[in-house]
Order: C-alpha cells, then sequence, then structure tokens
C-alpha cells in the first residue's frame, strides 16, 4: 500500500505591487512505500512532540515554526524509513494574468503536475492520498474529480484510489510533508537551503516550472 501526503507552502496571491505575496508557490508530496513504513513516520511524530514540546497541548510540526534542531532530530528518526519527496515549484511572476485570477486551477494543475512524477503504474496494492482539510466542499469534489480523471489511466483497475482531506492536527503524515514542503519552498523563495539540505537524500524530484 502506498500513502501519498501532499501540502503546499507560500501562497497563491498576485498582486505584487499592492501586496507583498510569496515569490514562489511549491506543491510537494511524500510517499511512503507500505503500512509498516507509514507507522514508523507517525510514531516519530509523536516521539519528536513528545521529547521536544515541554507543552504538548495543540502541538503539531510545522514548517515555518517549529526549529531547525528539531526538524533534524526528527529526520534522524525517519532517516531509515522507505519513503520519497516529489515537489514542484511555481515561478509566480511568470503566470499569465488570466491565470493569477484562477487560484484553484493553478493549484490543481500544479498538483497534478506533481503528482505525474510518482510511477502509479508501478502500484499494485491501494494508494491513499491525503491533502490538509483547507478547501469547501465544492473545490474539494472538483479537486478530487480533477485528478481521478488525470490519475486513473496510469492505474491498474484493480488497484483501488482513494483521496481524503483531513486535518493536520490529526494526521502526522500531513504534519510531516508540510515541514518538507516549507524546506523546498524556502530554498526557492529565500535561497535558504539549511532544512533542505538535511533531507534532500530523499528528493526524487524537485523542479521549477516557469
Amino acid at each position: 500500500m502506498w500513502f501519498l501526503y501532499l501540502d503546499e507552502s507560500g501562497d497563491l496571491g498576485f498582486d505584487f505591487f499592492g501586496k507583498r505575496p510569496s515569490r514562489f508557490f511549491t506543491v510537494a508530496i511524500m510517499a511512503v512505500d507500505g503500512i509498516e513504513e507509514n507507522r514508523k513516520i507517525i510514531k516519530a511524530v509523536r516521539k519528536t512532540i513528545r521529547r521536544k514540546f515541554p507543552i504538548k497541548r495543540d502541538v503539531e510540526l510545522k514548517g515555518v515554526r517549529t526549529r531547525i534542531e528539531i526538524k533534524q532530530y526528527f529526520y534522524s528518526l525517519i532517516r531509515p524509513v522507505r519513503f520519497s519527496i516529489y515537489a514542484l515549484t511555481l515561478n509566480k511572476r511568470r503566470v499569465y494574468d488570466e491565470l493569477a485570477t484562477q487560484k484553484d486551477r493553478v493549484y490543481n494543475f500544479i498538483s497534478r503536475k506533481v503528482l505525474d512524477q510518482f510511477p502509479f503504474e508501478d502500484a499494485e496494492t491501494r494508494i491513499q492520498l491525503y491533502l490538509d482539510r483547507c478547501k469547501s466542499k465544492l473545490e474539494v469534489r472538483e479537486f478530487n474529480s480533477y485528478l481521478e480523471r488525470q490519475l486513473k489511466s496510469r492505474i491498474d483497475p484493480r488497484v483501488p484510489l482513494s483521496i481524503d482531506h483531513a486535518d493536520s492536527s490529526d494526521n502526522p503524515g500531513l504534519q510531516v510533508i508540510d515541514l518538507f514542503a516549507w524546506g523546498i519552498f524556502r530554498k526557492y523563495e529565500k535561497k535558504d537551503s539549511e532544512w533542505f539540505e538535511v533531507f534532500k537524500e530523499k528528493v526524487r524530484y524537485d523542479e521549477r516550472y516557469l
């Protein structure tokens, strides 16, 4: 069974004159091979929170808030786990003006471009895709429908595909991909690779779009 966790970093604001949006927008996926490997990652998240945060209530691992020392400790726990990272970072300044007003379309397209890098054709058992719950019900239906149309032609009909939108507070895997997505985004946005250098050995795909 494959567990895929998808998250983004940056924003999809395009008003570079009146406001200060990010210059880049990163979508990243963590692919975990097998139920036992997924359990190891979940256990590592809980162990990190238990050992590194004196106040445990409502604590999540977050790329933007978690100190580099804690990130490094967490990665030391999951380094032996079988997982890989795929990411695509959009150069927002080169997006056509008409698309800048269609943020959902841009988000769906970049997400699909990242998923295109995963070898779905090799999957022999269930594929479970998790995303952070941040969309309206209509946006969820449109996103799921779009991905299913794009991906099912690449997946053996005998292999089930499930797409779930979950709260990161209840899903440790989403907290992990938040850490990685932020590290890749930070590399492009601020030319800060400190965290990225720690986990780059797990990155299978990391490209800039436009």
